[in-house]
């Protein structure tokens, strides 16, 4: 029997750790018992809802809002719009699927439509729960192998766009975001660098995003690597940090 999860009053896990709520989808009851029993032991981690079937799916996203999905892959196999549909219908939710095996063109087409993590059928509880956090926190999770794929997949899709006459002209604060992004930073940690609030940040993500063609914080790194627009914005973020060491403030 499943012990009962410490929960404190306002609803926060009694570790201070932030909840993170998982909605289950697979086809395999073998797994989703699993899967909730190595929940069942972090008190930070609650199963808020399971969906055995894809056409249930949609409906299990709506009335069971959770932070994170991890899904089946064999439970999308073969469709196209299951995917974009639930980044639709909850953006802010991060999905995690697990393969029982990958190719190249499956793991580029998953991150490409917002996966954020693939993962094996065959992960260590420990990891599964290492996992979890890392995306549930904005983290993408990917192995050497899957950024090798989207890499070499990005630059196939970018050929028409090497020219550097072609690119797009990004400002000095885009640089410095972008600069923040391939560190691996958070929106609040970019905010609190330059001076600025989260919703800031997201407003000059949304123009970036618009400018270079990409679609996720992933796309907008493996761009810049590809580019070099990484080597330029790292100089501007140098550029505006000794400026605010001069000035006392990052400028707005």
């Amino acid at each position: 029997m499943e012990q009962p999860e410490a929960i404190s009053v306002d609803g926060m896990p009694q570790s201070g750790k932030p909840l993170i709520r998982i909605l289950l989808a697979d086809s395999q009851a073998i797994y989703r018992v699993g899967m909730r029993k190595v929940f069942a032991l972090e008190d930070d981690i609650r199963v808020v809802g399971q969906v055995e079937r894809v056409d249930h799916l949609a409906d299990a996203v709506v009335r069971h809002p959770a932070d994170v999905l991890l899904m089946e892959g064999n439970l999308i196999a073969g469709t196209s719009d299951v995917i974009p549909e639930i980044v639709r219908l909850a953006p802010e939710m991060k999905i995690i699927v697990q393969t029982s095996g990958t190719d190249e063109a499956h793991t580029v087409e998953l991150y490409r439509r917002g996966v954020r993590g693939i993962i094996p059928r065959s992960i260590a509880p420990d990891l599964l729960v290492k996992c979890v956090r890392k995306i549930a926190s904005g983290e993408t999770w990917i192995d050497n192998q899957s950024v090798t794929w989207v890499i070499e997949a990005y630059r196939s899709q970018a050929t028409s766009i090497t020219n550097p006459k072609s690119q797009p002209r990004l400002s000095p604060k885009e640089l410095s975001i972008i600069a923040c992004i391939t560190q691996g930073k958070r929106n609040k940690e970019i905010a609190f660098q330059l001076g600025t609030t989260e919703q800031v940040v997201k407003n000059y993500l949304r123009k970036i995003y618009d400018k270079l063609g990409v679609s996720d914080r992933l796309e907008l790194a493996l761009y810049c690597l590809h580019h070099q627009i990484h080597k330029k914005a790292s100089d501007q973020e140098g550029a505006m940090v000794v400026k605010a060491g001069v000035n006392g403030s990052a400028s707005h």
